[in-house]
């Protein structure tokens, strides 16, 4: 989920298309970060109910993330910037 707005959260799929969807159709656990797996339902619409968290992936992802922050900072050489 990338992030909430009000009452709806903005999810990002696989392909980086964009979807707003009810905070209250979510599963439990469903916050900002984490990675869910949304079965497709009979007529190819996303089943929100049976949407489920996946931990693993959402920890995949968060160290990815932390990894690469770590790499950036090391580059930075700290201070203000002069323009």
């Amino acid at each position: 989920m990338d992030r909430v707005e009000g009452g709806h959260a903005v999810l990002v799929d696989d392909g980086g298309a964009t979807v707003t969807v009810a905070t209250r159709a979510l599963p439990a656990g469903a916050a900002e970060g984490i990675v869910l797996r949304v079965p497709v339902g009979p007529h190819g619409q996303p089943d929100w109910k049976a949407a489920r968290v996946d931990q693993a992936e959402t920890a995949r992802r968060r160290a990815e993330a932390q990894d690469r922050l770590r790499r950036l900072r090391k580059r930075d050489p700290g201070g203000d910037v002069a323009l």
